[in-house]
């Protein structure tokens, strides 16, 4: 897209992905039906705008352009991009609707979440700590491993 948009990606998001669910994905094995897609807890960050998307597919930190510099990337390129908890790769998606997203993976596919109320939490939680320092290695895909997410340290309970 040669447009960037800064305003909150939230609504933007939700359609662009909801269309994907509707036509691409549609009726493929490893959607959870117990999910649908939503964008949550998106905020300025460094003049850029981060959350996450929960989608039947995937549950993913997302990046989009906001009011401060943006390097537009090629599909599948990927950056680095340091929070207080580290250093976290997101590769680089565009979309006709959406418009250029950068994404890092916490889960895809979505299969482990029981209800789209859990995924929701995990989403929320993933997004909280990522303020929190955690040090300057570079972190796979997720911030909430599945293990830490089984044994429900993720959502701030004791295993």
């Amino acid at each position: 897209m040669s447009e960037l948009r800064r305003d909150d990606p939230s609504a933007r998001l939700e359609a662009a992905f909801t269309r994907i669910w509707r036509t691409r994905m549609a009726g493929l094995p490893f959607l959870n039906a117990a999910l649908r897609v939503e964008a949550l807890g998106f905020r300025d960050w460094r003049g850029e705008w981060l959350g996450a998307m929960v989608t039947p597919w995937f549950l993913n930190l997302v990046l989009t352009p906001g009011a401060g510099e943006w390097t537009p990337l090629a599909a599948g390129e990927e950056r680095i991009v340091t929070l207080p908890a580290g250093r976290f790769r997101f590769i680089c998606g565009l979309d006709e609707d959406a418009g250029e997203y950068h994404a890092c993976s916490l889960f895809s596919p979505a299969q482990e979440f029981e209800s789209h109320a859990v995924a929701r939490a995990v989403a929320l939680a993933s997004l909280a700590e990522l303020f929190h320092p955690g040090g300057d290695e570079l972190r796979p895909h997720r911030v909430a491993s599945r293990r830490n997410f089984l044994c429900g340290r993720v959502l701030g309970q004791k295993p």
